[in-house]
């Protein structure tokens, strides 16, 4: 990409020196032990926004409770503000600051919570999910202090501890200040997601997801030893993987009736969109390490990517996995797999459509054991209109700092913040990422290049400006 032109930010080595900070807390959402480090991870944000002199609060979430019914503290939200000049436009910026588990032992090169800069890469843990893209927004606010410049836009920010494992409490909080922390708020912002190669991007975008249990239960009372019992008893495992494999077809089609028919189909000017978007089949197929992709052209792939459903089978609890042989014939088992939706879909339908047409296919197996189907989570897609100003600020503010015109995308996976954010706000939210697509996010040697930060935490402070630049209308 050509080199931005000069915008004011701040100096890059305060910039590294936060986020070698950040990363180096173990802000572990999933590990319990690790509750601690993540309390200081939430306190260390709050007092960096304190410092800059935002309102701050830290507002307590309740309790999270246990598989083994103990209670443990959820770590508070963050929320913090930046001015509150009625005239103004008011941004809020979401983000987290808690990571996925991490360790040496896991295949790094580097030590994870060691901020480490290889090649211009700055590998750790929660460099690009979420920690870079936090502090470049923190970053944006300082820049216009340092230079004595008054914020163009009331900014705040809601920062959270537990997005990795499903923001527990997040959205009773979100209902409870909807009229209060929320009341003024224009536009909402998330950065937590990437771009789909190396042209910036806006995302409008992205699929829900309904996950399943299918256990086949009440087969034999215990595990048998498959050389004296195989072939007296109808296997569980057997029943299971027949009806896993009337989920989908070899071709990604989805078999279960409703699902596909509730897909609004693709219009011209989608394919138009897509069409026009930088992707590299040969590259993408190379990064994941596959020779063949289930679809061929580009605009094939993105819709299936984005803005169609698919099954995805995860596992089956309860068969043996170990390495070795067992020679076991499982009493229970538990499939688990999931259909990522997309708007016109809604999860209590689908929860129904599968329900059905899995208990209709086990039936005709006429098996003795007995057939269970729970949806553990039903999260809904979200979707922005492109034409929105927020949009056309992110254009600009791109076009601005990088020089060249973003691509438009959606994300295949779920962010259930901003369908709630949606819903329970009315207002308009858009997703403005500068993570890279090659940043491994919860996998190893995640890392944010240099670049994107600083030239990311430039395009933040672009944006504010263009977001000052949209009238207010009244009401």
């Amino acid at each position: 990409l050509p080199h931005p032109p000069p915008t004011p930010h701040l100096g890059k080595c305060v910039a590294f020196q936060a986020l070698r900070e950040w990363v180096a807390i173990e802000s572990d959402s999933s590990n319990v032990l690790k509750r601690p480090d993540l309390h200081h991870m939430m306190e260390k944000a709050a007092q960096k926004l304190r410092l800059m002199g935002g309102m701050v609060e830290l507002v307590d979430i309740g309790q999270q409770e246990l598989p083994d019914g103990q209670t443990l503290a959820l770590p508070k939200v963050v929320t913090a503000q930046f001015g509150s000049d009625p005239n103004k436009r008011t941004v809020c910026i979401y983000g987290h600051v808690d990571v996925q588990p991490a360790k040496m032992d896991d295949g790094w090169a580097t030590d994870p919570y060691n901020l480490t800069d290889i090649n211009g890469n700055l590998y750790g843990r929660g460099a690009s999910d979420n920690k870079a893209p936090v502090l470049a927004w923190i970053h944006a606010v300082e820049a216009y202090q340092a230079l004595h410049m008054e914020l163009p836009v009331n900014v705040k920010f809601i920062i959270e501890g537990m997005e990795e494992t499903g923001s527990n409490g997040l959205e009773d909080m979100i209902v409870a200040q909807r009229d209060i922390f929320f009341s003024d708020v224009d536009y909402i912002i998330i950065s937590d997601c990437g771009w789909l190669s190396r042209r910036p991007a806006l995302t409008y975008g992205t699929r829900g997801n309904c996950y399943f249990f299918a256990e086949v239960i009440e087969g034999p009372k215990q595990d048998l030893h498959s050389g004296v019992y195989g072939g007296t008893v109808i296997e569980p495992m057997t029943d299971l993987i027949g009806i896993l494999d009337t989920l989908i077809d070899p071709n990604g089609k989805i078999l279960i009736p409703g699902i596909r028919e509730a897909v609004a189909p693709l219009s011209d000017e989608e394919w138009k969109m897509y069409q026009d978007i930088q992707f590299d089949l040969e590259n993408y197929k190379n990064k994941i390490g596959v020779d063949q992709l289930m679809y061929n052209s580009k605009v094939d792939l993105l819709a299936h990517m984005w803005r169609y459903p698919t099954v995805s089978i995860h596992g089956i609890q309860g068969a043996f996995s170990d390495h070795g042989t067992k020679t076991v014939i499982p009493a229970k088992v538990v499939a688990k797999f999931s259909i990522r939706q997309v708007p016109n879909m809604d999860p209590a339908v689908v929860k129904k459509q599968v329900t059905d047409y899995l208990h209709l296919v086990f039936s005709k197996r006429k098996s003795p054991n007995k057939l269970k189907v729970t949806m553990v989570i039903g999260a809904k897609p979200w979707l922005a209109d492109t034409q929105d100003p927020v949009f056309e600020a992110g254009k600009a503010a791109i076009k601005r700092v990088f020089n060249v015109d973003p691509d438009l995308i959606r994300e295949g996976a779920t962010i259930p913040i901003a369908r709630t954010f949606q819903d329970v706000t009315g207002k308009s939210i858009i997703m403005m990422p500068i993570g890279g697509f090659d940043d491994g996010l919860h996998s190893q040697n995640e890392k944010m290049s240099r670049y994107n930060y600083i030239e990311g935490t430039k395009y933040f402070i672009a944006y504010l400006h263009e977001v000052s630049l949209i009238k207010k209308t009244s009401v």
